[in-house]
Protein backbone atom coordinates (compact mmCIF):
# COMPACT_ATOMS: atom_id res chain seq x y z
CA UNK A 1 0.00 0.00 0.00
CA UNK A 2 1.32 3.42 -0.46
CA UNK A 3 1.07 6.47 1.79
CA UNK A 4 1.22 10.43 1.11
CA UNK A 5 2.59 12.43 3.77
CA UNK A 6 0.70 15.66 5.58
CA UNK A 7 1.71 17.75 8.69
CA UNK A 8 -0.01 18.80 11.65
CA UNK A 9 0.30 21.95 13.85
CA UNK A 10 0.17 20.41 17.09
CA UNK A 11 3.50 20.81 18.57
CA UNK A 12 3.90 17.00 19.69
CA UNK A 13 6.81 15.82 22.16
CA UNK A 14 8.08 12.18 21.79
CA UNK A 15 9.00 12.36 25.67
CA UNK A 16 6.15 13.66 27.30
CA UNK A 17 6.67 10.82 30.21
CA UNK A 18 9.45 13.54 31.72
CA UNK A 19 6.99 15.60 32.95
CA UNK A 20 7.08 13.09 36.04
CA UNK A 21 10.37 13.52 36.47
CA UNK A 22 9.95 17.66 36.80
CA UNK A 23 7.30 17.14 39.02
CA UNK A 24 9.63 15.34 41.22
CA UNK A 25 12.55 18.07 41.41
CA UNK A 26 9.08 20.72 42.02
CA UNK A 27 8.18 18.80 45.25
CA UNK A 28 12.13 19.21 46.33
CA UNK A 29 12.19 22.57 44.81
CA UNK A 30 14.95 22.47 42.80
CA UNK A 31 14.79 26.30 41.36
CA UNK A 32 15.40 27.83 44.68
CA UNK A 33 18.35 25.22 44.72
CA UNK A 34 19.41 26.62 41.60
CA UNK A 35 18.15 30.48 42.55
CA UNK A 36 20.84 29.87 45.68
CA UNK A 37 24.04 28.72 43.92
CA UNK A 38 26.51 30.98 43.31
CA UNK A 39 26.26 30.39 38.94
CA UNK A 40 28.22 32.35 36.89
CA UNK A 41 26.38 35.65 35.26
CA UNK A 42 25.77 35.43 32.16
CA UNK A 43 27.31 38.49 30.03
CA UNK A 44 24.05 39.72 27.80
CA UNK A 45 20.81 40.50 28.54
CA UNK A 46 19.55 38.89 25.95
CA UNK A 47 21.02 35.67 27.06
CA UNK A 48 19.73 32.45 28.60
CA UNK A 49 20.00 32.33 32.38
CA UNK A 50 22.53 29.85 34.25
CA UNK A 51 19.36 28.09 35.96
CA UNK A 52 17.84 27.62 32.38
CA UNK A 53 20.71 26.01 30.62
CA UNK A 54 21.23 23.89 33.20
CA UNK A 55 17.70 22.61 33.74
CA UNK A 56 17.65 22.41 29.99
CA UNK A 57 21.60 20.58 29.87
CA UNK A 58 20.10 18.09 32.24
CA UNK A 59 16.60 17.19 30.46
CA UNK A 60 19.14 16.60 27.11
CA UNK A 61 20.88 14.39 29.09
CA UNK A 62 17.69 12.31 29.92
CA UNK A 63 16.80 12.86 26.68
CA UNK A 64 19.51 10.21 25.44
CA UNK A 65 22.33 13.37 24.71
CA UNK A 66 25.77 12.69 25.05
CA UNK A 67 27.84 15.15 23.35
CA UNK A 68 26.97 19.18 23.43
CA UNK A 69 25.82 18.27 19.24
CA UNK A 70 23.84 16.08 20.90
CA UNK A 71 21.53 18.72 23.17
CA UNK A 72 20.07 19.57 20.05
CA UNK A 73 17.15 17.12 20.76
CA UNK A 74 15.37 19.76 23.04
CA UNK A 75 16.01 23.08 21.27
CA UNK A 76 12.56 22.04 18.87
CA UNK A 77 10.95 20.48 21.59
CA UNK A 78 7.73 23.19 22.41
CA UNK A 79 6.27 21.06 24.91
CA UNK A 80 9.22 20.74 27.08
CA UNK A 81 9.77 24.28 26.76
CA UNK A 82 6.36 24.69 28.31
CA UNK A 83 7.15 21.72 30.58
CA UNK A 84 9.56 24.59 32.39
CA UNK A 85 8.20 27.72 31.59
CA UNK A 86 11.13 28.57 28.95
CA UNK A 87 10.32 31.45 26.63
CA UNK A 88 12.57 29.80 24.38
CA UNK A 89 14.90 27.19 24.37
CA UNK A 90 18.97 27.15 23.58
CA UNK A 91 21.18 25.22 21.16
CA UNK A 92 24.35 23.41 22.31
CA UNK A 93 26.89 26.55 21.95
CA UNK A 94 25.15 27.73 24.87
CA UNK A 95 25.59 25.18 27.34
CA UNK A 96 29.54 25.44 26.47
CA UNK A 97 29.98 29.03 26.81
CA UNK A 98 27.80 28.69 30.52
CA UNK A 99 30.72 26.11 31.39
CA UNK A 100 33.40 27.50 29.72
CA UNK A 101 33.07 30.34 32.90
CA UNK A 102 33.29 28.12 35.66
CA UNK A 103 36.89 27.48 37.32
CA UNK A 104 38.06 25.90 40.27
CA UNK A 105 36.68 28.08 42.45
CA UNK A 106 33.31 28.32 41.12
CA UNK A 107 33.31 24.33 41.05
CA UNK A 108 34.21 24.44 44.45
CA UNK A 109 31.53 26.49 45.76
CA UNK A 110 28.79 25.29 43.18
CA UNK A 111 28.98 21.34 43.58
CA UNK A 112 29.48 21.60 47.13
CA UNK A 113 26.36 23.44 48.18
CA UNK A 114 24.65 21.62 44.99
CA UNK A 115 25.29 17.83 46.16
CA UNK A 116 24.82 19.01 49.87
CA UNK A 117 21.00 20.67 49.00
CA UNK A 118 20.95 17.29 47.08
CA UNK A 119 21.50 14.73 49.96
CA UNK A 120 20.13 16.87 52.65
CA UNK A 121 16.37 16.18 50.88
CA UNK A 122 17.21 12.39 51.12
CA UNK A 123 16.14 10.44 54.82
CA UNK A 124 19.23 7.94 55.47
CA UNK A 125 22.24 7.32 57.18
CA UNK A 126 25.28 5.00 58.15
CA UNK A 127 25.80 4.55 54.37
CA UNK A 128 28.55 2.20 52.65
CA UNK A 129 31.27 4.76 50.44
CA UNK A 130 32.14 2.91 47.61
CA UNK A 131 35.34 4.86 45.75
CA UNK A 132 36.72 4.33 42.24
CA UNK A 133 38.51 5.60 39.45
CA UNK A 134 38.01 5.29 35.99
CA UNK A 135 39.57 6.45 32.52
CA UNK A 136 37.53 9.12 29.77
CA UNK A 137 40.19 8.76 26.50
CA UNK A 138 40.51 11.98 24.51
CA UNK A 139 41.29 12.67 20.89
CA UNK A 140 41.89 15.97 21.59
CA UNK A 141 44.45 18.39 23.19
CA UNK A 142 41.90 19.19 26.25
CA UNK A 143 43.36 20.63 29.36
CA UNK A 144 45.17 17.89 31.72
CA UNK A 145 44.71 15.00 28.92
CA UNK A 146 47.96 13.45 29.08
CA UNK A 147 49.39 10.17 28.58
CA UNK A 148 48.62 7.83 31.32
CA UNK A 149 46.96 4.09 32.52
CA UNK A 150 44.68 3.13 29.83
CA UNK A 151 44.09 -0.43 29.32
CA UNK A 152 41.46 -0.16 26.03
CA UNK A 153 43.52 2.63 24.12
CA UNK A 154 47.29 2.37 25.78
CA UNK A 155 49.13 5.68 24.57
CA UNK A 156 46.08 7.89 24.06
CA UNK A 157 45.51 10.77 26.39
CA UNK A 158 43.16 10.56 28.87
CA UNK A 159 41.41 11.97 31.85
CA UNK A 160 41.63 9.81 34.94
CA UNK A 161 38.38 10.83 37.19
CA UNK A 162 38.27 10.14 41.03
CA UNK A 163 34.04 9.38 42.00
CA UNK A 164 32.15 7.85 44.85
CA UNK A 165 29.42 6.32 45.13
CA UNK A 166 26.47 5.96 48.03
CA UNK A 167 26.26 1.94 47.66
CA UNK A 168 22.78 1.67 48.87
CA UNK A 169 20.67 3.96 47.05
CA UNK A 170 23.00 3.81 43.64
CA UNK A 171 24.26 7.56 43.87
CA UNK A 172 27.17 10.08 42.78
CA UNK A 173 28.62 11.48 46.10
CA UNK A 174 31.38 13.34 44.42
CA UNK A 175 33.21 13.44 41.24
CA UNK A 176 36.73 15.07 40.81
CA UNK A 177 38.47 15.59 36.82
CA UNK A 178 42.01 14.66 37.16
CA UNK A 179 45.00 14.63 34.56
CA UNK A 180 45.81 11.38 32.98
CA UNK A 181 48.78 10.91 34.37
CA UNK A 182 47.40 10.82 37.87
CA UNK A 183 47.98 7.54 39.98
CA UNK A 184 44.63 6.50 41.29
CA UNK A 185 44.93 7.14 45.04
CA UNK A 186 46.44 10.93 43.96
CA UNK A 187 45.14 13.43 46.56
CA UNK A 188 42.71 10.72 48.69
CA UNK A 189 42.70 12.72 51.29
CA UNK A 190 41.47 15.84 49.93
CA UNK A 191 38.91 14.16 47.93
CA UNK A 192 37.41 12.14 50.78
CA UNK A 193 37.29 15.86 52.95
CA UNK A 194 35.50 17.15 49.87
CA UNK A 195 33.31 14.17 49.93
CA UNK A 196 32.48 14.20 53.68
CA UNK A 197 30.99 17.92 53.35
CA UNK A 198 29.30 16.70 50.43
CA UNK A 199 27.45 14.51 52.23
CA UNK A 200 27.39 17.13 55.05
CA UNK A 201 27.29 15.23 58.44
CA UNK A 202 25.78 12.03 57.35
CA UNK A 203 27.72 9.03 58.70
CA UNK A 204 30.21 6.91 57.05
CA UNK A 205 29.39 3.40 58.28
CA UNK A 206 31.83 1.58 55.44
CA UNK A 207 34.47 2.18 53.10
CA UNK A 208 35.10 0.14 50.37
CA UNK A 209 37.91 0.59 47.67
CA UNK A 210 39.92 -1.99 45.27
CA UNK A 211 43.75 -2.20 45.01
CA UNK A 212 44.41 1.27 43.21
CA UNK A 213 43.72 2.44 46.81
CA UNK A 214 45.99 -0.08 48.57
CA UNK A 215 48.22 2.67 50.27
CA UNK A 216 49.46 3.40 53.96
CA UNK A 217 47.90 6.74 53.82
CA UNK A 218 44.74 6.10 52.69
CA UNK A 219 44.30 3.62 55.63
CA UNK A 220 45.95 5.85 58.14
CA UNK A 221 43.31 8.32 56.93
CA UNK A 222 40.62 6.16 57.94
CA UNK A 223 41.70 4.96 61.19
CA UNK A 224 41.98 8.54 62.13
CA UNK A 225 38.49 9.08 60.95
CA UNK A 226 36.80 5.86 62.95
CA UNK A 227 35.40 4.60 59.63
CA UNK A 228 35.12 1.22 58.98
CA UNK A 229 36.81 -0.02 55.76
CA UNK A 230 38.05 -2.97 53.40
CA UNK A 231 40.52 -2.49 51.35
CA UNK A 232 42.08 -4.89 48.22
CA UNK A 233 44.89 -5.69 48.67
CA UNK A 234 48.09 -5.87 45.57
CA UNK A 235 49.61 -9.02 46.08
CA UNK A 236 53.43 -7.52 46.63
CA UNK A 237 55.93 -10.13 47.09
CA UNK A 238 55.76 -9.96 50.81
CA UNK A 239 51.70 -10.20 50.58
CA UNK A 240 52.62 -13.17 48.19
CA UNK A 241 54.68 -14.67 50.68
CA UNK A 242 52.18 -14.43 53.48
CA UNK A 243 49.60 -16.57 51.55
CA UNK A 244 52.14 -19.59 50.99
CA UNK A 245 53.02 -19.93 54.17
CA UNK A 246 49.25 -20.39 55.36
CA UNK A 247 48.27 -23.84 56.01
CA UNK A 248 45.08 -23.32 56.92
CA UNK A 249 41.84 -22.51 54.77
CA UNK A 250 38.62 -22.46 55.44
CA UNK A 251 36.34 -24.25 52.73
CA UNK A 252 33.42 -21.80 51.96
CA UNK A 253 31.86 -23.83 49.14
CA UNK A 254 33.03 -25.81 45.96
CA UNK A 255 36.38 -24.43 44.79
CA UNK A 256 36.36 -21.07 47.55
CA UNK A 257 38.20 -21.40 50.85
CA UNK A 258 38.90 -18.22 52.94
CA UNK A 259 41.48 -17.63 55.91
CA UNK A 260 42.17 -14.57 57.30
CA UNK A 261 46.21 -13.31 59.13
CA UNK A 262 47.82 -10.35 60.84
CA UNK A 263 50.01 -8.38 58.40
CA UNK A 264 52.28 -5.56 58.46
CA UNK A 265 53.42 -4.19 55.68
CA UNK A 266 57.04 -3.53 55.31
CA UNK A 267 55.96 -0.02 54.68
CA UNK A 268 53.85 0.39 58.36
CA UNK A 269 54.16 0.89 61.44
CA UNK A 270 51.18 -1.12 62.69
CA UNK A 271 49.75 -4.92 61.77
CA UNK A 272 46.06 -4.82 60.43
CA UNK A 273 43.64 -7.90 59.94
CA UNK A 274 44.10 -9.59 56.40
CA UNK A 275 41.51 -11.89 54.48
CA UNK A 276 42.60 -13.84 52.06
CA UNK A 277 40.19 -15.94 49.38
CA UNK A 278 41.49 -18.41 47.19
CA UNK A 279 39.23 -20.18 44.15
CA UNK A 280 40.10 -23.05 42.81
CA UNK A 281 40.39 -22.41 38.90
CA UNK A 282 39.36 -26.32 37.24
CA UNK A 283 36.79 -26.04 39.92
CA UNK A 284 35.64 -22.09 39.21
CA UNK A 285 37.50 -21.39 35.46
CA UNK A 286 35.78 -17.99 35.95
CA UNK A 287 37.60 -17.56 39.03
CA UNK A 288 38.80 -13.70 39.77
CA UNK A 289 42.08 -12.72 41.62
CA UNK A 290 45.99 -13.19 40.78
CA UNK A 291 48.07 -16.07 40.31
CA UNK A 292 51.14 -15.96 42.96
CA UNK A 293 54.04 -15.12 40.29
CA UNK A 294 56.63 -16.04 43.22
CA UNK A 295 55.54 -19.68 42.85
CA UNK A 296 54.31 -19.86 39.59
CA UNK A 297 56.86 -23.04 39.12
CA UNK A 298 54.93 -24.86 42.10
CA UNK A 299 52.24 -26.66 40.56
CA UNK A 300 49.70 -26.38 43.79
CA UNK A 301 50.04 -22.27 43.34
CA UNK A 302 49.05 -22.75 39.81
CA UNK A 303 45.68 -23.34 40.55
CA UNK A 304 44.52 -21.14 42.63
CA UNK A 305 43.68 -17.30 41.61
CA UNK A 306 43.74 -15.33 45.00
CA UNK A 307 42.52 -11.89 46.75
CA UNK A 308 43.39 -10.02 49.87
CA UNK A 309 41.50 -7.62 52.23
CA UNK A 310 42.84 -5.26 54.58
CA UNK A 311 40.11 -4.59 56.94
CA UNK A 312 39.43 -3.06 60.42
CA UNK A 313 35.94 -5.00 60.60
CA UNK A 314 35.61 -7.67 63.05
CA UNK A 315 33.05 -9.66 60.78
CA UNK A 316 33.95 -13.61 59.80
CA UNK A 317 35.91 -13.89 56.55
CA UNK A 318 32.67 -15.17 54.48
CA UNK A 319 30.83 -11.97 54.98
CA UNK A 320 34.18 -9.65 54.67
CA UNK A 321 34.42 -11.41 51.24
CA UNK A 322 30.52 -10.70 50.42
CA UNK A 323 30.13 -7.59 51.62
CA UNK A 324 33.29 -6.55 49.24
CA UNK A 325 32.11 -8.22 46.50
CA UNK A 326 29.34 -5.93 46.10
CA UNK A 327 31.16 -3.29 45.80
CA UNK A 328 31.45 -4.21 42.27
CA UNK A 329 27.98 -2.33 41.82
CA UNK A 330 30.13 0.55 41.45
CA UNK A 331 31.24 -0.19 38.07
CA UNK A 332 27.79 -0.74 36.99
CA UNK A 333 27.61 2.57 38.01
CA UNK A 334 30.22 4.03 35.83
CA UNK A 335 29.57 1.94 32.95
CA UNK A 336 25.78 3.50 33.02
CA UNK A 337 27.18 6.99 33.36
CA UNK A 338 29.48 5.96 30.08
CA UNK A 339 27.24 4.82 27.71
CA UNK A 340 23.73 6.14 29.02
CA UNK A 341 24.73 9.68 30.42
CA UNK A 342 28.25 10.40 28.19
CA UNK A 343 30.05 10.99 30.63
CA UNK A 344 33.06 10.23 29.10
CA UNK A 345 32.04 12.16 25.87
CA UNK A 346 30.98 15.51 27.29
CA UNK A 347 34.16 17.64 26.80
CA UNK A 348 35.84 20.89 25.76
CA UNK A 349 39.50 22.77 25.88
CA UNK A 350 39.11 24.30 29.41
CA UNK A 351 39.77 21.80 32.51
CA UNK A 352 37.22 22.90 35.03
CA UNK A 353 34.68 23.59 32.46
CA UNK A 354 34.87 20.17 31.52
CA UNK A 355 34.64 19.38 35.16
CA UNK A 356 31.53 21.31 35.98
CA UNK A 357 29.42 19.62 32.51
CA UNK A 358 30.18 16.74 34.65
CA UNK A 359 29.34 16.89 37.72
CA UNK A 360 25.91 18.07 36.44
CA UNK A 361 25.82 14.99 34.75
CA UNK A 362 26.52 13.35 37.87
CA UNK A 363 23.15 15.20 39.24
CA UNK A 364 21.07 14.45 36.45
CA UNK A 365 22.16 10.56 37.38
CA UNK A 366 21.41 11.13 40.55
CA UNK A 367 17.87 12.43 39.71
CA UNK A 368 17.40 9.49 37.89
CA UNK A 369 18.26 7.17 40.62
CA UNK A 370 16.16 9.24 42.99
CA UNK A 371 13.39 8.72 40.35
CA UNK A 372 13.73 5.11 40.41
CA UNK A 373 13.18 4.51 44.01
CA UNK A 374 10.09 7.15 44.76
CA UNK A 375 8.47 7.47 42.07
CA UNK A 376 8.73 4.24 40.29
CA UNK A 377 9.20 1.71 43.27
CA UNK A 378 11.94 -0.95 41.53
CA UNK A 379 13.06 -3.21 43.45
CA UNK A 380 15.09 -4.13 40.08
CA UNK A 381 17.42 -1.71 38.76
CA UNK A 382 16.58 -0.36 35.36
CA UNK A 383 19.28 1.27 33.43
CA UNK A 384 19.11 4.96 31.57
CA UNK A 385 18.47 3.69 28.42
CA UNK A 386 14.97 1.35 29.42
CA UNK A 387 13.57 3.78 31.56
CA UNK A 388 13.91 5.96 28.19
CA UNK A 389 12.06 4.00 26.17
CA UNK A 390 9.49 2.69 29.12
CA UNK A 391 8.69 5.57 31.10
CA UNK A 392 10.18 9.05 29.14
CA UNK A 393 9.27 8.11 25.83
CA UNK A 394 5.77 8.71 25.44
CA UNK A 395 4.24 11.10 23.08
CA UNK A 396 1.91 14.03 24.01
CA UNK A 397 0.98 17.45 23.21
CA UNK A 398 -0.72 20.09 25.82
CA UNK A 399 -4.06 21.65 25.51
CA UNK A 400 -5.75 24.10 27.22
CA UNK A 401 -9.09 24.39 29.42
CA UNK A 402 -9.56 27.31 30.10
CA UNK A 403 -7.16 28.15 32.43
CA UNK A 404 -5.88 24.70 33.12
CA UNK A 405 -3.06 22.94 30.65
CA UNK A 406 -3.97 19.17 29.98
CA UNK A 407 -0.81 17.22 28.82
CA UNK A 408 -3.10 14.65 26.03
CA UNK A 409 -0.80 11.19 26.34
CA UNK A 410 -0.45 8.76 22.76
CA UNK A 411 -0.54 5.57 25.48
CA UNK A 412 -1.54 2.10 24.76
CA UNK A 413 -4.77 1.31 26.49
CA UNK A 414 -3.10 -1.40 28.67
CA UNK A 415 -0.12 1.47 29.77
CA UNK A 416 -2.55 3.86 31.18
CA UNK A 417 -3.50 2.45 34.39
CA UNK A 418 0.24 1.80 35.36
CA UNK A 419 1.42 5.43 33.98
CA UNK A 420 -2.23 7.02 36.53
CA UNK A 421 -0.84 4.62 39.65
CA UNK A 422 2.70 6.24 38.48
CA UNK A 423 1.19 10.02 38.18
CA UNK A 424 -0.91 9.56 41.88
CA UNK A 425 2.63 8.01 43.54
CA UNK A 426 4.62 11.12 42.06
CA UNK A 427 1.71 13.68 43.14
CA UNK A 428 1.90 12.04 46.91
CA UNK A 429 6.17 12.92 47.22
CA UNK A 430 6.89 14.88 50.15
CA UNK A 431 10.05 15.83 51.28
CA UNK A 432 12.88 14.98 52.81
CA UNK A 433 12.66 11.94 50.75
CA UNK A 434 12.54 8.94 52.80
CA UNK A 435 13.02 5.10 51.45
CA UNK A 436 14.67 1.98 51.90
CA UNK A 437 17.36 0.84 50.68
Amino acid sequence: MDYKIEFTNKEITPWAGLLMLKKMLDKMDFDSCLEGLDLPEQGSNRGYSSAQLIKQFMTSVWCGANKFEHTEVTRQDEVIRQFWGFERMAGHKSFQRLFNKFDLATNQKVFTALYQWFFKNLQFNNLTLDVDSTIHTRYGTQQGAKKGYNPKKPGRLSHHPLMAFVAECKMVANFWLRSGDSYTSNNIEAFLDDTFEKLQGKKVGLFRADSGFYDKKVLAYLENKSINYMVAVRLYAPVQQLIASHKTWLRLSDGVEVAESVYQSPLWNTSRRIVMVRQHIPTRPKATGRSLKLFQEEGIYKQYRYSCFITNLDLPCEQIWTLYRQRADAENRIKELKYDFGSDSFNQQSFYATEAALNFVMMAYNFISLFRQVVLGQKVHQQMKTLRYNVFAIGGYIVKNGNQRILKLSLAMKRREWFTGLWMNNNSIKTPLSFTF
